[in-house]
């Protein structure tokens, strides 16, 4: 599938119909197609009306169904913040770590059972802040882990603050005159650090963001997907871009795909506020990981 062949906010829900159930019974009732995959007993969840992380949640478990990843091989790991709840509504191993350190716990999951499919799954200041350094070294040492980045520009769940993805000018309760930092350029920031795999969509990209993570599921490497959810509550409101529908609109009319723009210098991948937004797949290389490389160093430690 291409960028081109998929509208990208068409079939963006998942939809089941409702059978009525023998003796009026509710508890019966399916009500979703993958409510066998999320814990019932822990919804209804925390996030806001109009946030996007439950849309990422969702595209995830898609992945994983689709990719045909066993349930039982399925591991997520997250920090703290608002998209580090996740770990509480999947119905699979999961993991709530420390502020920043997702990174090297999943890195140790994974060296202690290869077999499994380990994801984190944070917030852009929980990786880029104080994770920053863990998410640097993973990817130059090409650890067989995705990350998932649910980028709202600011700390959503402890008053709007301003964090290292917050793009210059913006305001936050501690910018609010604007934003004097350069913020960090994520695709290029985990290019260079040696990612094997670099993606970047909106929640409103539902299809492709489904599609991109069932494809970075299947593959081995340091895997990046960047996320731009909307945080109407903070980013939104203080920016005066309004709801979460206003705000997914506003990423609707700036979003261009990267396959649409090679040929044109002057747009680059940096986020800059009311500016185009470059969306789609940057890396995707076949690399040795990490786990290859210590399997010839421990046996040449064995000979």
């Amino acid at each position: 599938m291409t960028d081109e062949e998929t509208p990208a906010s068409a079939g963006g829900t998942i939809s089941a119909e409702v059978t009525p159930a023998p003796n009026g019974d509710l508890a019966a009732l399916e009500l979703h197609p993958y409510d066998h995959l999320l814990r019932s007993e822990a919804l209804p969840h925390i996030w806001c009306q109009g946030c996007g992380i439950g849309t990422a949640l969702g595209a995830l478990l898609h992945g994983f169904e689709h990719a045909s990843v066993p349930v039982e091989k399925r591991v997520i790991v997250s920090g703290i913040g608002c998209s580090s709840r996740v770990v509480y509504y999947a119905k699979t191993d999961a993991y709530h770590t420390t502020h920043g350190r997702a990174i090297p716990f999943a890195t140790g999951v994974k060296l202690t059972n290869p077999t499994l499919n380990v994801v984190v799954f944070a917030g852009d200041g929980d990786l880029f802040a104080i994770g920053g350094n863990h998410f640097m070294h993973a990817a130059r040492r090409n650890m067989d882990l995705l990350v998932v980045c649910i980028n709202n520009f600011n700390y959503g769940m402890t008053g709007g603050q301003g964090g290292p993805t917050t793009p210059e000018g913006a305001l936050s309760t501690t910018t609010p005159y604007g934003n004097a930092e350069r913020p960090f350029n994520l695709p290029e920031f985990a290019a260079a650090a040696g990612a094997s795999y670099v993606a970047r969509w909106t929640t409103l990209d539902v299809r492709r963001l489904q599609a991109t993570f069932t494809e970075a599921l299947a593959r081995h490497g340091f895997r990046f997907v960047e996320v731009l959810a909307p945080c109407p509550v903070s980013f939104g409101k203080t920016n005066k871009i309004g709801t979460g529908a206003e705000e997914m609109e506003y990423y609707y009319a700036l979003e261009i795909l990267k396959s649409r723009i090679e040929s044109t210098s002057h747009v680059g991948t940096e986020i800059v506020l009311h500016r185009p937004i470059v969306v789609g797949k940057f890396v995707d290389l076949e690399r040795e990981t990490f786990l290859d490389r210590y399997a010839r160093v421990v046996a040449k430690a064995k000979e």
